[in-house]
Formats: C-alpha cells, sequence, structure tokens
C-alpha cells in the first residue's frame, strides 16, 4: 500500500468540487485514510512548496493557495502516487487529456483544482506536513480484494 497527499486548491473548493473528485479517486479502488478542510496559513504555504522558493511563481503560488479554504487528505492504495497523478492529468488544465480532472475541469495552468504527490518521499514529507501520525487512519475495505488492494 502507497500513501500520497492530496489538497483540493481553493479554487476546486469555491467551484464545490471536491466530492465529485473524490468520488472519482475512492471509484478507482483508492481509500481516505485522512481528511480536513483547512485555511493555509503563510508558513504552511511556504513549508510546502518549499522546492519553489526563489522562483518568479513563487509568491503567486503561496498567494493562491492560502486565498481561501483547501480539503487536504491522504489518499491510500495499490500504487497510489502513480494513480492519482495519472488521474489528475497534466499540471497545465489546459493541455490536460480529457477524462482526467484537469482536462474535464480546468483550463489554467495555476488554477488547476488538485494537488498530488510526486514521489514516495514528497508524499512522506508532505503528508508529515499537514498530519500528525494520528491523524492518518489505516483500515481494511471490505471489498479491498476485489479492487487490486491486496494483490
Amino acid at each position: 500500500m502507497q500513501r500520497t497527499l492530496i489538497i483540493f486548491k481553493p479554487d476546486c473548493v469555491q467551484r464545490r468540487l471536491v466530492g465529485s473528485i473524490l468520488a472519482r479517486f475512492e471509484a478507482k479502488g483508492l481509500r481516505v485514510a485522512a481528511l480536513k478542510l483547512k485555511v493555509v496559513d503563510r508558513a504552511l504555504g511556504e513549508k510546502h512548496y518549499a522546492e519553489h522558493a526563489g522562483k518568479p511563481f513563487f509568491e503567486g503560488l503561496i498567494d493562491f493557495i492560502t486565498g481561501g479554504p483547501v480539503v487536504v487528505g491522504v489518499l491510500e492504495g495499490n500504487e497510489a502516487i502513480t494513480v492519482v497523478r495519472t488521474m489528475l492529468g497534466a499540471t497545465n488544465g489546459a493541455a490536460a487529456a480529457p477524462g482526467t480532472v484537469r482536462g474535464d475541469f480546468s483550463i489554467s495552468k495555476q488554477n488547476n483544482l488538485i494537488h498530488g504527490s510526486d514521489s514516495p518521499d514528497s508524499a512522506a514529507r508532505e503528508i508529515a506536513l499537514w498530519f500528525s501520525p494520528d491523524d492518518v487512519v489505516a483500515y481494511q475495505l471490505a471489498d479491498e480484494v476485489w479492487v487490486g488492494g491486496s494483490a
């Protein structure tokens, strides 16, 4: 099992798309291990996007992620990082393939609705920023053997 962080960004929350996008991940076979609504302060935004510090778009990125509430969560499942990133589509919604989250709901590079961890190391770092170990719940779903969760 693999875990990944997802952030339903302020544009996703404001457009009321969180539930329909989360349902896609669940229908694929991933399970929710943690989920919360949060207003991001600047310090957390800067820690989350630390690898972009000093880049020309950094301030805009911080302004965006702190500009409204987000829903942040941990998804768990077989190859969760790859599955989520594939389902999200290209970072630029205008270039994202139809059928992906961004291809269906976004036409922007910055307002691209959702963040997903890009590697196991990033996922571990990001999950630890947003959740305490007690916040992330491990459990078994009854239908797991039917969706490839225990292969």
